[in-house]
């Protein structure tokens, strides 16, 4: 992946990156919002450090490690990416809590829409302000959006330092058993 400069990270804020989606998926994983550098290649969870890819691959959900410019792939394994927030920051505490709560409507909209089996939220934090569920714990939510079930997982962040790669992993596989979904890590 090619360098960026400060000029165009920033640049890239306040862009929208087109959701990586489809009718019908087994399951819809959706981001707090897009990074700048995410916004800059176009590419979710494209910020080096981010565990999003190494995590899908070690919990069984992909075959091997994608790179975030493949994340087309995404689609023929019955998986997607969306955000709550769709416009890019630098950080997540740049959205205010009206932002959360507006992208938690227009998300419900969106899975009423596409109907995928499961939502997976990347980040409790986010989960807990976009539907206003203070108590959500990471795991299976009570929550339903017609008939899609819902489920927090821990943000794949390489800020989030109370998950390591394997924890979030194992977590990440309890929703693929859950979701129906194969094992394809070929472990």
């Amino acid at each position: 992946m090619r360098r960026f400069t400060a000029q165009e990270l920033e640049a890239a804020r306040d862009r929208l990156v087109p959701d990586v989606a489809a009718d019908g998926l087994r399951v819809l994983f959706c981001g707090i919002n897009p990074g700048l550098m995410t916004a800059a290649t176009g590419h979710h969870f494209a910020r080096p450090g981010n565990r999003f890819w190494p995590v899908l691959h070690l919990s069984g959900f992909t075959p091997r490690l994608l790179k975030p410019s493949e994340q087309g792939e995404l689609l023929t394994y019955g998986l997607g990416i969306t955000n709550v927030v769709a416009r890019a920051t630098a950080r997540a505490d740049e959205l205010g809590a009206e932002e959360y709560r507006k992208g938690g409507r227009l998300l419900s909209d969106k899975v009423e829409r596409l109907r995928p089996a499961w939502l997976a939220v990347v980040g409790i934090t986010a989960y807990r302000a976009a539907f206003e569920d203070r108590g959500a714990r990471v795991g299976p939510q009570s929550l339903r959006i017609g008939d899609t079930r819902v489920w927090a997982l821990p943000n794949p962040s390489g800020l989030n330092a109370h998950w390591t790669a394997a924890t979030m992993a194992e977590e990440f596989a309890r929703l693929r058993e859950a979701a129906g979904v194969e094992d394809r890590s070929g472990a």
